[in-house]
Parts: C-alpha cells; structure tokens; sequence
C-alpha cells in the first residue's frame, strides 16, 4: 500500500535527519511511529502523506493518504468544510439545489448527493453535531479542531490514515471514541503518539531513533518490554566494560611495576660488574624503549576499552539519572490542606457546577481532577490554590506551599537563560554555591553549552526537565504540587523522566490529566469528578 524505499531527509541548514530509511506498511497494518522528540516522526509523517519531498529516496503508494498533523493553528483561517476538503462539493451541491446545474457542478459533486448527511453524521459522532460548516477553524477550542479532523476519516472513508499525536487535544470521552475508531475499524493507520493507551490498540511499533528505524513486533507494551531486555543486556555490557577497564589499568600499573623493578636489579649488576658507562648508556637507552613500547600496547589496550565504554554509556537511558532528592521532612501525612463544602464559582448568571462541590484533600494524597472540557478543571485549581475566591459554598485552607505546574511551563521565564532560572530557585539557606547549581543542571541533562542559553528556546521536555531541577534546587518539598495536562507537550522519554520524578515525591499530588495510563503510573489513588 505504501513503500518508503531508502528515504533520506536534510534539512536546508545541511543537518541530515534520518538517511535511508525503508518502510513497507501493507492493508489493515496499525503501525505506531515512536521516537523521542527531534527526531522527525513529523517530517517522516509529511513525507508518508505526501506534503514534503525527501532529500532521497521514493514513496510509493496505492492510495491517497488521509492525513491529520499535529494541531498548531494552521487551519485557523480555513472554513469547517475547507479543512474537511469538502467545501467544493458542498459549494456544487447548494448551487445544484439552487437551480445552476452546470457541467462544472455536476463535475466537482460526481454521485456524492449525499454529502451533507454524511459530514453532520460525522460531526454528530464526535459531539460536534450543531457546528455549522462554513464555521471558521479559527474559532475552534484544540480539541474541536481534532474532532473535526478526525470526523474527516468517516467522511473520507480513506484507505489509509496518517495519525500526528491525535490525542494531544481531546478529553476523555473523546478518547475513547478515538480508541473505538482504531480497534473496530479496518483501517490501515500509521499513528504518531504519546498516548500510551493508544499505542497499546496498535500491532506494530516502528521507533525512529538517531537517524534510523527499528520495528518491534507487537504494541507497545511489548515494545517496553523489549527495550528493558535491550537496556539490561546494554548495563551488562557497561558493567562488564567498567570491569574491563579496572583489570587492565590494574595489569598495567603491575607490568610497570615488575618492569620499574626489573630495571633497577640491572642496574645494581650493571653497577656491581664494573660495566663501562658506554654501555650502561645503551643498556639505559634499551631499557627505556622496551618501557615505552610496553607503556604503549597498554595505553592502546586501555584506550580501547574506554572508547567502547564511553560509546555504550551513551547508549543508556538518561531517565535513572534524574531525582528529585529535595527534603521532604516537612511533608505531614493526614493533614487537612484544603476543604470545600458546596462550592461554586460562574460566569455570568450560570455556575459551573449544578450542585456545588464537596472535596478534602490531605497531605500526601494522590488525585485526579477530572471532567470534560469546559466542566471547570482550572477554575477549581485555582479555587484551591487560593488564587480565585469562591461565590458560593466554603473554602478551609490551611498554610501551605503549592507548585502550579501547567502544560506551558510557565514557571519558565522565556527571557531568563537557563543558569539564571536556576538561580531564581536558589534560596535555601545557605544558597547552592554556583558549582553546585551546574552539577544540578548537569544531573537534568543541561551541559555547559546549555547554561547560557535563552528558556526562551527550550522543547517542553527540555523545560519540564528544568523545572524539575529548579525544585531540586529549592530543596524543601512544596506541600502541594498541581499538573495541569503535563503529558500533553511531552514525548515518551520525557514523560517517562517525570514519571519517576513524581514517584519520588511525597507530598500531595493534584493532577489535570486525560491520559490514564500516566495517572495509573504516578499511582492516582482517587478523583475529583467535575459535571
């Protein structure tokens, strides 16, 4: 169906991003394309689709794929049915109806009369049923535009679709209708994605990683499972070069050693003997050369070793590395922090919550904040950070620290470099003496190169890591941290990372979150609901 046959791709800068590339993806094939971000899983994507040419290579395929990329606003100034490709057809049909029927209007609609039916069929499964078409994008909330997008595919009933992080925008009733369209349907899909869940739907996973591609047979789950055998087999290889690398230092400092003796008992018989200085010279210069020479084949031996060592470590995960290890002393498990009783809050006339909302939360609790889009996930964030009052009901909150924590990262002062964001966080007393601030940042993979650069620049997971530092830095546990969507701009790799961060905290954590298999693995143990 579609043939990717030795595709290289350089971007104009001259920086080669993946080379010789061979994918073949047949009917009913549900492949997931992972990788961690920089990659070019996106650009790999436009060049499946058939939106970018390769620097080399060919794309062959039997059928037009139905793409759906990654939603930056680029079809903010499109039309519903523009986005949907479906306005020419629907622009023919209306002047049909109207009376012009032309060739060129019977040409653009073909037998499609029922067009229209099908587009509000489409919209209506994925709740967007009174959204009118010549609607402008632009208006649209994320994850409306998504539906949208994805309402295309039973409009299109294409052969084969392109998935870009599909799940980026929706909320959990529409993930689920994304879950039943890739389980109950046919289709042919390759799906870019985060959402692990999803992942698990899908039968095979390609990883695209340092310019090539590897396929794993089986979801991702096993696909997991794999890389943990790979990535134990690679510590045993480090492990066994490390040992490796002791012996042969060990048998180097033996051999000069037993060599430094051997020379000095010479040179006592040399001495004892009467031999002429002449020769003694010689048998110095001998001497000296045969150390050299010694010296060199362990020098080479142990250069060797060292290279292979440091090229395997490279090849180890940077996730271990990264600990939160701030002290948590403090942090008093059963305390009440917060408590509302009947509390709502509204826009205009109308409240948010039909019967008000009761909730506690203490002090090493585990929550999920959930509810639809629009059903007030943020305003009762703020509502327990203390940030907005209540209009109704009561609110009790005892002294503490929180942490907000949104999927932008907005602690991150984009005018900052990465050194001074740190150093913003720097008040423990004393303060971290400034090599100790870069052996943090280095611990969160930020090197020297990094220190002086713009925030501004960063990926989301190159700030989410940051931030992750800054509270390392600031030692002392908050009493509360709150994840606003934190999954939502991140890759596995990086999800992974502030997976294990959040496990090692033991304060109270609350979390804005559709992505169940996250919330299961930072162990959630109950939920706010909000209607």
């Amino acid at each position: 169906m579609l043939i990717l046959q030795d595709i290289t791709y350089t971007h104009p800068n001259k920086d080669v991003l993946f080379s010789h590339l061979n994918l073949s993806i047949n009917r009913h094939d549900k492949i997931a394309l992972i990788g961690n971000n920089g990659e070019g899983k996106s650009v790999l994507m436009k060049i499946m689709a058939g939106g970018l040419e390769p620097s080399a290579g060919t794309v062959q395929s039997d059928a037009a794929p139905y793409y759906v990329p990654q939603l930056f606003g680029q079809f903010n100034d499109l039309t519903v049915a523009q986005a949907l490709k479906v306005d020419g057809k629907i622009e023919a049909l209306q002047q049909i109806l109207d009376g012009r029927v032309t060739e060129a209007n019977m040409a653009i609609l073909g037998d499609d009369w029922s067009i229209e039916e099908r587009c509000s069929e489409a919209l209506t499964h994925w709740g967007l049923g009174n959204l009118p078409l010549n609607t402008s994008m632009g208006t649209l909330s994320g994850g409306q535009k998504t539906k949208v997008c994805l309402a295309g595919i039973a409009i299109h009933q294409p052969a084969l679709v392109l998935l870009d992080e599909p799940s980026n925008h929706l909320d959990t009733g529409s993930r689920e209708l994304l879950y039943q369209l890739v389980q109950s349907n046919a289709l042919t899909l390759v799906v870019v994605s985060h959402d692990r869940q999803l992942l698990n739907l899908l039968n095979n996973v390609y990883e695209l990683s340092r310019g090539k591609i590897t396929m794993y047979g089986g979801n991702y789950e096993f696909y997991a499972e794999q890389k943990e055998i790979e990535s134990q087999a690679l510590q045993h290889d480090v492990n066994s070069k490390e040992k490796a690398l002791r012996k042969a230092k060990e048998v180097e400092r033996e051999a000069a050693e037993r060599k430094q003796k051997q020379d000095a008992r010479g040179k006592k018989k040399q001495q004892k003997a009467g031999m002429p200085k002449v020769m003694m010279n010689l048998m110095k210069d001998k001497a000296e050369k045969s150390t050299s020479r010694l010296k060199g084949v362990h020098t080479d031996k142990i250069g060797t070793i060292s290279t292979a060592l440091t090229s395997l470590r490279k090849e180890l995960p940077d996730r271990d590395t990264m600990k939160f290890g701030f002290d948590s002393s403090n942090l008093h498990k059963g305390k009440v922090l917060v408590e509302g009783e009947k509390i709502n809050y509204g826009y205009g006339e109308k409240a948010l919550w039909a019967h008000g909302i009761d909730f506690r939360i203490n002090s090493g609790d585990r929550i999920a904040i959930k509810g639809l889009n629009g059903s007030g996930k943020t305003t009762l964030i703020k509502l327990i950070l203390g940030d907005t009052k209540p209009q109704s009901g009561t609110i009790y909150r005892a002294d503490n620290s929180a942490i907000y924590i949104d999927q932008d990262y907005s602690l991150i002062d984009n005018k900052l470099t990465v050194y001074e964001q740190a150093q913003l966080f720097n008040t423990s007393k004393p303060p971290l003496l400034e090599h100790e601030v870069k052996i943090r940042l280095a611990r969160f993979l930020f090197s020297k190169e990094d220190w002086d650069k713009s925030c501004g620049v960063l990926s989301g997971g190159e700030k989410m890591r940051l931030m992750l530092c800054c509270l390392t830095i600031s030692n002392q546990a908050p009493d509360i941290i709150v994840l606003d969507e934190p999954t939502n701009n991140l890759d596995i790799q990086n999800i992974e990372i502030l997976t294990g961060a959040i496990n090692e905290y033991e304060g109270t954590l609350l979390v804005v979150s559709h992505d169940s298999y996250f919330l299961e693995q930072v162990n959630v143990d109950r939920e706010i609901l909000l209607r």
